[in-house]
């Protein structure tokens, strides 16, 4: 025995009390040591069960049959759920989704699917009041059920120079003495209106006998035999725009209004390079005067995706149905890049040079084929509707989602 152990005496000594047993354990006495079970308990079928807490499940783990607590949900609290939940909005969304595609078909359809004119602006030189020219000219206007709206110059090079402003879309030379008529189209003002005063032309000639020679002033380029090259580039400029606005606030929200406007600016400037860089670089479609036509689609990105911005701002998670609206269904069937103005619905021809993508489309028409006849018209536009865009994007920022409250670049979140 080691000398540190206590002395135990001379015999057993009455020792220590055994310590009551705690609570919730099992006594001793209560033991299985006589295989006898216990006679009450969670687990005894006889003993009495214990009480359930208010919301607690089951002990067999089933759930009531009607609803929490064993009762059928009223009708108020059934929409209070389906209200507060993720059903509402999928819902809202997909009758949204639905009704745009039909709003979508229905609106190129309705400017594009039969295309007329109404009034076609038209430069006649020489004799045209003539009994020739008169004759071919109201044979003209019933052969394309529309009017020619004639504007009088002295002399064809003027005529021409009208064109190059795209004042007029073709020019009718009538001589004195019974000569050969000329009527020259421009295909490059608009392919489907060169296309329709071309037949016309042909038709009415060979009805009225007149001898008629149909010339195309401005052909389209070679690479753009339908003349849509210019209209895809801007569709996808205004398209690309706005999904780029949508991305910056969905990935980078917490961009503060300035910065969420210098990116704007900087993936337009890097976009508009791109688009023009494939269509003329790459593809050979459409030669483009490359500075010019650069920064038109940088400007028409940065105002398509301001435009979003300002409507996030406005209307919250709902801003894509206007942006769609204003961009996609109004601008792009009336921007005259498909159809030329003349051929459109008269308010879609009207309404469409206000909007961004008509802007754009008449902004690089100009510039690819009228060099030296460039309008302010479109730019402005664009600017306006960028710097509209900007000011209610600024002013309403606290309307705005996204952004992070201003401190150190330290401090802890």
């Amino acid at each position: 025995m080691s000398t540190s152990d206590p002395d135990p005496g001379p015999g057993p000594g009455p020792g220590p009390e055994p310590e009551s047993p705690s609570e919730g354990e099992p006594s001793p006495e209560r033991g299985t040591a006589s295989g006898a079970e216990p006679s009450s308990g969670p687990g005894s079928p006889s003993g009495p069960r214990p009480e359930a807490e208010p919301g607690a499940p089951p002990p067999d783990g089933r759930e009531p049959a009607h609803g929490a607590h064993g009762r059928t949900r009223t009708w108020g609290e059934r929409w209070a759920g389906f209200r507060e939940g993720p059903f509402l909005p999928a819902t809202v969304l997909l009758l949204i989704i639905a009704g745009a595609a039909g709003f979508f078909a229905g609106s190129y359809t309705y400017a594009m699917a039969n295309p007329t004119p109404r009034t076609v602006p038209t430069a006649v030189v020489g004799a045209y009041d003539s009994p020739q020219g008169r004759r071919f000219i109201a044979g003209m206007e019933k052969a394309l059920n529309a009017s020619l709206k004639l504007h009088v110059y002295e002399d064809r090079s003027t005529a021409v120079e009208a064109v190059d402003d795209q004042k007029v879309f073709a020019v009718l030379d009538v001589p004195s003495g019974g000569q050969r008529l000329t009527l020259e189209v421009s295909g490059a003002s608009g392919a489907t209106v060169a296309e329709l005063l071309a037949d016309a032309g042909k038709r009415v000639g060979t009805a009225t006998g007149t001898n008629v020679e149909v010339k195309d002033l401005k052909p389209l380029q070679r690479g753009d035999p339908r003349g849509l090259a210019i209209f895809y580039v801007s569709l996808a400029a205004v398209i690309i725009g706005f999904v780029g606005a949508i991305q910056l606030s969905v990935h980078a929200g917490a961009l503060n209004p300035v910065e969420r406007i210098a990116f704007t600016a900087a993936y337009a400037l890097l976009g508009g390079f791109a688009i023009a860089a494939v269509v003329d670089w790459l593809l050979d479609a459409v030669h483009l005067p490359f500075l010019e036509s650069w920064l038109i689609l940088a400007l028409t990105m940065f105002a398509s995706g301001m435009v979003f911005t300002m409507f996030n701002t406005l209307f919250g998670r709902w801003a894509m149905l206007p942006t769609w609206g204003l961009m996609v269904l109004l601008g792009n069937p009336s921007s005259g890049g498909a159809v030329s103005w003349p051929l459109l619905p008269s308010p879609l021809g009207v309404i469409g040079r206000w909007l961004p993508p008509g802007a754009s489309v008449n902004a690089q028409h100009t510039a690819v084929y009228f060099a030296g006849h460039q309008h302010a018209f479109p730019f402005l536009v664009l600017a306006g509707w960028a710097l509209v865009s900007c000011t209610v994007f600024l002013v309403w920022r606290h309307r705005h989602p996204g952004g992070r409250a201003a401190g150190p670049a330290h401090a802890a979140p």
